[in-house]
């Protein structure tokens, strides 16, 4: 098992948003294909409709070839990109010139702005503003603007009588309000797609900043644990030594009473020692260097036997329900994680705890579950954000975060839910690929 320091953590951070910034680009170029086969099949159903269902005279074959090439671009783009890559700004501008440069094509041959699809342009418009950064959008709207001016100087007039007064009747009325329920169909039906893909991959990055800012507040915590826990091993080792002297001196020595108090407050004292040691590991070494090779069997049953001798709990119920142990590797970080909940469900439930351990296909489920007052639901609506807490003191809430952040890093999760009969529960779930031995190392131990 291989582990990850802050700095590597928080770089592949980065990483993972630069991947969704991108992510969002390819779903929308998706969009643009789909938007492109949609126009092949009106293109042929006007060219279809206009030459043999009113009469009027286009120049097919042409208009055939300019479709036939927009046909085989669209192919191209299905293949290249039905794959999940990153897809750039340049990229999308490309693919929106060529839509642009089809449709001014089609409008040359078939009436210039005499042609009631010459609306179509707007759709390309919008789509760019959506889509594209600034200085493109504004190259499309200047080429169609001179596109459109091209054609009312160079193109021949579509051969539609002139009979605007004829309201509906006209043909030419016909074309624009066809045009306009086309151009505003599309638009609702792909720009409610675009935007809801923007959003998604603004949430996603937004997840993931926070996240970087999660971490680097746990980086600017370690550093601080560290520094405490070096400043505490001076007077560690002074109560150490004073508590021995004391076992040796005759009015401590002959009083049964104050010798079992000295006991427990050097196994205290060497729990605080095993805690300050322990957070130096972390500190000074990366996850896997300082681990531990183990069944998982084996380290839940220490961990459970340790943290119940150490802890004033009334009733602790262990259910291990994993039917088959396997090789694995546990460090100072997992185990604390696992305490920090069995920690925090103590303080809520003095009386009454349980940890079941279970596993599904790779995963590795423990459920803690206690009996006290519950999560507030402001609480859960914020698990694992720091300085959530419910026991009303500055600096709460940190152990849950520790844990969520433990527990993601591994490729875990960690939920919370108030039990139906009184009480928490706080689920770990940890997949098993990122705490076993692989096969050859687990035969060569």
């Amino acid at each position: 098992m291989t582990g990850k320091a802050p700095a590597q953590s928080l770089a592949e951070d980065s990483a993972a948003a630069a991947k969704v910034e991108h992510a969002a680009g390819h779903k929308n170029m998706l969009q643009l294909i789909q938007l492109r086969w949609i126009a092949v099949a009106g293109q042929i159903t006007t060219i279809v409709s206009v030459t043999l269902g009113f009469g009027i005279a286009l120049p097919v074959v042409p208009m055939l070839e300019v479709l036939a090439c927009l046909i085989a671009f669209n192919i191209a783009s299905q293949l290249r990109w039905h794959e999940n890559r990153a897809v750039a700004n340049s990229e999308l501008f490309f693919a929106l010139l060529v839509d642009v440069g089809s449709l001014t094509a089609q409008l040359y041959l078939s009436g210039g702005t005499t042609n009631p699809f010459v609306l179509l342009y707007l759709l390309q418009v919008i789509l760019s503003a959506v889509l594209l950064e600034a200085w493109s959008t504004w190259t499309i709207v200047a080429l169609t603007s001179l596109c459109l001016a091209g054609l009312a100087l160079f193109s021949r007039p579509l051969a539609l009588p002139l009979d605007h007064a004829r309201g509906f009747s006209s043909l030419y009325v016909q074309g624009m309000l066809i045009c306009f329920a086309l151009n505003a169909a599309l638009l609702v039906t792909f720009i409610t797609r675009i935007s809801r893909n923007l959003r998604a991959g603004a949430a996603q990055l937004a997840d993931l900043r926070q996240r970087a800012a999660e971490e680097e507040h746990i980086v600017r915590m370690g550093l601080l644990a560290s520094g405490a826990a070096h400043e505490l091993g001076t007077p560690l080792a002074t109560l150490a030594v004073i508590l021995g002297d004391w076992r040796r001196m005759p009015e401590f020595r002959d009083s049964g009473i104050l010798l079992e108090e000295i006991e427990e407050m050097q196994t205290q004292l060497l729990r605080c020692k095993s805690i300050v040691s322990g957070i130096l590991l972390s500190a000074g070494e990366t996850r896997g260097e300082s681990a531990t090779r183990t069944t998982l069997f084996t380290f839940l049953d220490e961990l459970v036997d340790k943290w119940r001798f150490s802890r004033p709990i009334q009733t602790f119920l262990y259910d291990n329900r994993i039917a088959q142990d396997l090789p694995v590797v546990f460090d100072s970080a997992l185990k604390q994680m696992i305490c920090n909940v069995l920690d925090n469900a103590l303080e809520a439930s003095p009386h009454w705890l349980r940890l079941e351990a279970t596993r599904a296909n790779d995963t590795l489920t423990l459920l803690i579950s206690d009996d006290g007052a519950g999560f507030a639901p402001a609480m859960l609506a914020h698990i694992g954000k720091p300085y959530q807490s419910s026991k009303g003191r500055p600096g709460g809430g940190l152990g849950l975060f520790l844990v969520v952040n433990v527990a993601r890093t591994l490729g875990g999760g960690v939920t919370a839910r108030n039990r139906a009969e009184g009480g928490a529960a706080v689920q770990i779930t940890l997949p098993l690929a990122a705490i076993a031995l692989p096969p050859e190392a687990a035969h060569a131990s």
